[in-house]
C-alpha cells in the first residue's frame, strides 16, 4: 500500500507549524516568568530589592564571606521626619521622596552591594568585601549628599536628612540578628542627632 506523498508532505509542514508556535510559546513563558522573578524581587515603589530579596541575598552573601574569608557590612537608614513629608504635602510627595532616595543610594553604592527598601521610610545597603569603618565613612557620605540635595515636587523644593547605623556581619550570626543590629545602630544616631538638635 502506497501512501500519498502531497499528503506527507502537508503532515510535515503542519507539524513544522505547530513546532514553530510552542517555541514562541515557550519563549514568550519564559519571558513572562522572567518578568514575574524581578518583580517578586523588587520593590514596588523604589527600583531596589524589596525585604524579601534582601534577605535572601543577605543569606547569600554572608555565606560567600564566611566561606572565603571577605568582610561583609551592613548599613541601616532611616529617613528623619518622613511623616511630616507626607502630613504636609500627601502620599505622593512622600512616594517621590522614596524614589529619589532609592535612585540616590543605586548612583552612590558599588554594582557588587545591595540596596533594598525593608518597609515605609527604611533602606538597608549590604558591603561586600567591606570593613565597618569603610561602611560607616561611605553612609556618612550618602547621607551628607542626602542632605544636600532637595527634592522637587509640585513647585516645592523638598529636604531630607537620614539617620544610620552600621554593623559589620559575623559569618555565625542570624541575619535577622545583624539587621536588628544595624536598627539599633541606626537609633542611637537618632538619638544622637536629636541632642544635638
Amino acid at each position: 500500500m502506497s501512501t500519498d506523498p502531497n499528503s506527507e508532505l502537508a503532515l510535515l509542514r503542519e507539524l513544522e507549524a505547530q513546532n514553530q508556535e510552542l517555541r514562541t510559546e515557550l519563549a514568550l513563558a519564559r519571558q513572562s516568568i522572567e518578568r514575574l522573578e524581578a518583580l517578586a524581587d523588587e520593590d514596588v515603589l523604589v527600583p531596589v530589592a524589596n525585604r524579601r530579596a534582601f534577605i535572601h541575598a543577605l543569606i547569600r552573601m554572608k555565606a560567600y564571606d564566611a566561606r572565603h574569608g571577605v568582610q561583609l557590612s551592613l548599613i541601616y537608614m532611616d529617613l528623619n521626619d518622613f511623616k511630616n513629608i507626607n502630613d504636609a504635602y500627601g502620599h505622593v510627595a512622600g512616594d517621590t521622596v522614596l524614589r529619589f532616595v532609592g535612585q540616590l543610594l543605586l548612583d552612590q553604592f558599588r554594582r557588587s552591594d545591595l540596596v533594598g527598601r525593608l518597609g515605609g521610610d527604611e533602606f538597608a545597603i549590604i558591603l561586600a568585601n567591606s570593613t565597618q569603618d569603610s561602611a560607616e565613612a561611605k553612609a556618612r557620605q550618602v547621607a551628607e549628599i542626602l542632605e544636600g540635595s532637595t527634592i522637587p515636587f509640585e513647585g516645592h523644593a523638598l529636604k531630607i536628612s537620614t539617620a544610620w547605623g552600621v554593623v559589620q556581619v559575623s559569618p555565625n550570626e542570624d541575619v535577622e540578628a545583624a539587621l536588628h543590629r544595624a536598627d539599633e545602630a541606626m537609633y542611637a544616631c537618632k538619638e544622637a542627632q536629636r541632642q544635638k538638635a
